[in-house]
């Protein structure tokens, strides 16, 4: 009994340490986490304001009025708004940093409608599309859809690589995760095996002597991504402090199931890997745990 005392004080610091080591690497996770889903937010917001300019042949005021309904009506439009000629005189102007009425008398632009195509939708599959269709409806009435389409093309080409180099370092992440955790639940249980081989000698079974050390370990998941979320937590905090457009493209869903994740991986790993090693340690003899 003695024995068995001693060797659970012995083991106390190897689960503070299993804590905290757990925890790191579960922050680690989380920081890649985070980059990850403020990546893909500041690739939306990206998409979703790029411009699109219906231009427009009509002057008839319900001509136009039916348009911008018609527009306002589609799955894939937001921020639909009528632009006058003083009004694109004033974007243009705003965009080029100067003032042409220093050069012109006359103001050629075009009126158009203008609105911002949700982020699925800015494509040049789906421009396409949706080009096709404003034509197919209003082509009497409208001259052309313009867009950027240099930049929607970059704007997918550089997405797709990135989402793809964040793919493989997540995998690999992941596995680095994985085994990291997994070593340092078992180099915790490691001073606890003899404690283990004591109470199946006398006559503990399998199932009592591994409840007592999942419930610990589960305990221990729980706390190291308590530990992982608070410092994460903080770490958001200040960085969005420091660049305010994050906090403005901040998605709390993303951010509680980047959270959630944590909590599953800290938990699952930390029982999976405690239960594994107190079933190697009772399927051991006893010479072989020296």
């Amino acid at each position: 009994m003695a024995h068995g005392k001693s060797s659970l004080r012995r083991s106390k610091p190897n689960y503070i340490y299993s804590v905290v080591g757990v925890a790191l690497v579960l922050l680690i996770m989380g920081i890649m986490g985070w980059f990850f889903l403020n990546i893909h937010s500041v690739g939306t917001a990206l998409k979703e304001d790029i411009r699109l300019s219906a231009y427009l042949r009509t002057l008839n005021k319900d001509t136009i009025a039916q348009i911008q309904h018609f527009i306002a009506s589609r799955p894939y439009a937001r921020n639909v708004t009528y632009v006058d000629k003083e009004a694109a005189k004033q974007i243009w102007n705003k965009e080029n940093n100067e003032d042409w009425a220093k050069i012109l008398d006359v103001n050629p632009l075009p009126e158009s409608i203008d609105f911002y195509a949700r982020a699925e939708y800015v494509n040049k599959d789906s421009l396409a599309k949706i080009s096709t269709e404003l034509m197919a409806a209003y082509g009497n009435q409208l001259t052309e859809l313009q867009y950027p389409q240099s930049l929607v093309n970059n704007l997918n080409e550089r997405a797709s690589k990135i989402g793809l180099i964040f793919l493989v370092v997540a995998i690999a992440l992941c596995v680095i995760v994985i085994v990291s955790i997994d070593n340092t639940i078992r180099l915790a249980m490691f001073s606890n095996r003899f404690l283990i081989k004591t109470m199946q000698m006398v006559g503990a079974t399998r199932s009592f002597i591994a409840r007592p050390l999942n419930l610990r370990a589960f305990l221990n998941g729980l706390i190291s991504s308590g530990i992982a979320i608070a410092i994460l937590f903080a770490l958001i905090g200040w960085a969005e402090s420091q660049f305010p457009q994050l906090k403005a493209i901040r998605d709390v869903k993303h951010t509680l199931i980047l959270f959630g994740g944590l909590i599953f991986l800290g938990v699952a790993i930390s029982v999976y890997s405690t239960h594994r090693s107190v079933i190697k340690y009772l399927k051991m003899k006893l010479d072989d745990l020296y």
